[in-house]
């Protein structure tokens, strides 16, 4: 169990944590036909836009009420209105999700009030959903935003329904890739269940080409299924940071809730899977247990470059529990975790402290470390201390396929595995000639059995011939 200290620096320097409005974005932005939109200036919302687009690769829509100064003192009424008014005409998006910065939260605008007076005056916006989700960016960080967005969603549109057996909620967290929830869907779907992913970023942040364009988001969960979830029958969430939305969704249509910590590792995917089985009333499937054995062989395998090892950790609770506790698992010794925001999940942490920290606290605490793990703005300091880097969490945009890593269940577990192994594999040295250099008595010594080059042997079967 890890303690929690809180760094006292008087500034941050290169910041680890992301804010909770792209957080919130983020959130948005697994849901179809939906446009995002952030209360704020323009410089927020164009921040937070080259982020995403950076790690997915992908057109992101998202907009801004582009407060000014003028604005900020008066209040921002007219800037939603007009906001409102026009993404409505251009882009006709189902859903307009709104989500506050620290500019607008500090004057205090009365948001759900603007948008009740924006209705009262404008009955075309009836046929359009908007949500307000309050997310200050200067407190909390980017899981948290991603939290109170689903919150945010399901106490605005979930409403209670007959409950269906076969039909349950995933709410997967913040640190999971489309990719992962692709993963998590097939597993369910095994089961004989049906699965609605809320949000589900695997069906517009995955890196299609769309035979359309649209000025919204590009598929993901519909407001069709997002009514649905109240006749689910049960609710899986993918890390501590879903808990206050499964809480939500419990309270609208009375189904059950489990919150898995994680999935990575051997027992946190045994349980998944049991708990799978227990709820449909079948069996776990044979390719599930060939995957599992599959796992172990690659731990096996790769304790070997892991095994006592020192790792230095930079990254938001729930993905710094995932990979932390799947490197303790493997040997490794967790000697830096600097992590952004309080979270239950730092107590399960298998470390001594947990520091809510920057990338400077990542790079003093990883001087003696064998691994840094972070996201890409760690990589100035795995250069600067010579260490290999993990690429981990959000943005990672010197690299392509984000979109596509998959690290949870059993497939995405020997994955990671490997890439972790490869990468403590190439920094093992390897000895060339020059490294054993001869003794100057030695090298005249060959020199002297070399001697002068002999003349060639006659050849007696060249002579016969001729």
């Amino acid at each position: 169990m890890a303690s929690v200290v809180e760094s006292r620096k008087a500034c941050t320097v290169n910041p680890l944590k992301m804010s909770q409005p792209l957080g919130a974005s983020l959130a948005f932005l697994g849901l179809d036909s939906c446009m995002p939109v952030m209360h704020g200036s323009q410089g927020c919302t164009s921040f937070g836009l080259v982020l995403l687009v950076r790690h997915f690769k992908e057109a992101i829509p998202l907009q801004t009420t582009a407060m000014n100064e003028v604005t900020t003192i008066m209040g921002g009424y007219e800037n939603i209105e007009a906001a409102l008014l026009n993404i409505r005409k251009r882009a006709a998006p189902k859903l307009i999700a709104i989500c506050s910065t620290g500019l607008t939260e500090t004057k205090g605008d009365d948001v759900n009030g603007f948008l009740a007076l924006a209705r009262q005056k404008h009955p075309e916006l009836a046929d359009t959903e908007i949500i307000y989700v309050s997310t200050p960016d200067y407190v909390g960080a980017f899981e948290d935003g991603f939290k109170h967005a689903i919150t945010g969603i399901v106490k605005s549109l979930v409403k209670p329904l007959p409950t269906a057996k076969d039909q349950v909620t995933l709410l997967p967290g913040s640190h999971l890739s489309p990719g992962d929830i692709d993963e998590l869907r097939e597993i369910i779907e095994s089961f004989g269940l049906k699965a609605i992913v809320l949000p589900d970023i695997s069906g517009s942040l995955d890196g299609h080409i769309p035979p359309d364009w649209r000025g919204t988001t590009l598929g993901g969960t519909t407001l069709e299924e997002i009514r649905a979830a109240g006749a689910s029958s049960w609710t899986l969430g993918i890390g501590e940071q879903t808990r206050e939305g499964a809480e939500a969704l419990q309270a609208i249509s009375g189904a059950p809730f489990e919150i898995f910590e994680r999935l990575t590792g051997i027992e946190a995917n045994d349980r998944f899977l049991m708990r799978l089985s227990q709820h449909s009333g079948r069996p776990v499937p044979a390719k599930y247990r060939r995957q599992r054995s599959q796992l172990l062989d690659a731990m096996l395998d790769g304790h070997f470059y892991t095994g006592g090892m020192t790792v230095a950790i930079g990254a938001e609770p729930d993905l710094l529990l995932a990979i932390g506790a799947l490197l303790h698992e493997m040997g490794a010794e967790l000697s830096c975790c600097i992590s952004t925001t309080q979270s239950a999940s730092h107590a399960l942490l298998p470390a001594e402290k947990v520091l809510l920290g920057d990338l400077e606290d990542l790079e003093l605490g990883a001087k003696d470390c064998n691994l840094i793990v972070t996201h890409a703005h760690g990589r100035q300091a795995a250069q600067h201390l010579g260490k290999p880097l993990l690429r981990m969490g959000f943005p990672v945009f010197d690299r392509v396929g984000n979109a596509h890593r998959v690290q949870v269940g059993y497939r995405g577990t020997m994955a990671l595995i490997f890439e972790i192994a490869n990468l403590m594999i190439e920094q093992i040295p390897h000895h060339h000639a020059e490294d054993w250099p001869l003794t100057p008595e030695a090298r005249r010594a060959a020199m002297a059995r070399s001697g002068p080059t002999q003349a060639t042997p006659p050849n007696p079967l060249a002579e016969a011939s001729a």
